[in-house]
């Protein structure tokens, strides 16, 4: 792709409105300038009668987007804690509106779909993904919590599936997507030319009807997956609403899985697992989308004066030695120090 393209090229496709994201030295990270090029061209596609609906995909060989640009916020986020305040608002207003959308969303999610990679995927009304998809909300091992929409989606996977993604972090592949209600059909990477091709051809008129039976033609039964022979065990340990239950849980099955997943959970920050548990909770409670979105942003500005979050984007980012020194431990995290997350002196999103 010519470096001069833009960071995301939207263009039409016949019936299709196309967003591709093109920042691809950055693995699609999205900024602040892509989230505004994304809500433009939502607006301009869900105007234009001639676009039946809209296709997101990722440019670049490496997948759709690898999350938000947590880089910025790290550099800025002391100094200026504003730009980072102003990219989540803007982040979760876009990923509300995907998810309400009037036309039928279209989402590839092949390849790497981390963190704002799903929160602009799997809302969407459409969601593929690929034998070559590693879906993940990665945040407790950079000092964070799920986002962008997540404490919502999270919840709705089958038992207590969401609870373990949310918590250890962990990466998954298609069939554990699908399974997860983050992903609706599997398409082999070949197809996809194809399937693109065949959406494009859709009629002005097409609807969300339409668009299944075109997915349906070129979509097949995901491979399973080991993970699947783990979820009842997964249920029973985390259904509690205490991070320590949960490890008691884990590590009273004594499994190798137990005892991996248990391995997992003391790598990441305490007080992100905290948090995280807490609004997953809070999640399963509310009535809608935007609800978590608000609570969400509330805890991202805490998130502005948490060392742990600098110290976990300094290790997976910044100097990249995957060891981050996490400055609370799991019996020292406070409701003071959760309380922070919850704040309230700010404007709503919504």
């Amino acid at each position: 792709m010519d470096m001069q393209a833009p960071e995301v090229i939207v263009e039409r496709q016949g019936a299709i409105g196309r967003i591709r994201l093109n920042r691809t030295r950055a693995l699609n990270s999205l900024n602040v300038p892509m989230i505004r090029l994304i809500a433009a061209a939502l607006t301009e596609f869900e105007n234009d009668p001639a676009v039946a609906a809209v296709l997101v995909t990722g440019e670049g060989e490496r997948g759709l987007c690898a999350g938000g640009d947590i880089r910025m916020i790290y550099e800025s986020g002391r100094e200026r804690p504003a730009e980072g305040a102003q990219f989540w608002r803007e982040e979760f207003i876009v990923n509300s509106r995907i998810s309400g959308y009037r036309k039928p969303y279209i989402a590839i999610m092949d390849g790497i779909v981390m963190g704002g990679g799903v929160g602009i995927s799997a809302h969407g009304s459409h969601r593929i993904v690929t034998e070559r998809t590693r879906l993940a909300m990665p945040e407790t091992g950079i000092g964070y919590f799920p986002d962008v929409g997540a404490t919502w989606l999270l919840p709705k996977a089958p038992g207590e599936f969401g609870t373990y993604l949310g918590l250890t972090g962990r990466d998954i592949v298609a069939a554990d997507a699908v399974h997860a209600r983050l992903a609706d059909s599997f398409v082999t990477s070949q197809k996809l030319e194809a399937l693109v091709t065949d959406l494009a051809r859709l009629p002005a008129t097409a609807d969300s009807a339409d668009v299944d039976a075109v997915i349906v033609r070129h979509s097949s039964e995901a491979p399973p997956t080991p993970l699947q022979h783990h979820l009842a065990l997964i249920d029973r340990c985390f259904a509690f609403d205490t991070v320590e239950e949960i490890l008691a849980a884990l590590a009273a099955d004594g499994s190798d899985f137990a005892k991996e997943t248990l391995a997992l959970l003391n790598s990441r920050s305490a007080l992100s697992m905290k948090l995280t548990l807490d609004l997953l909770r809070a999640g399963r409670r509310s009535a809608s989308l935007n609800e978590c979105l608000e609570r969400e942003y509330s805890a991202t500005l805490g998130m502005l004066s948490n060392d742990d979050f600098y110290e976990g984007v300094r290790a997976a980012v910044i100097d990249k030695d995957r060891n981050p020194k996490w400055n609370v431990a799991l019996a020292d995290v406070t409701p003071e120090m959760l309380s922070r997350f919850a704040r309230k002196d700010h404007p709503p999103l919504f």
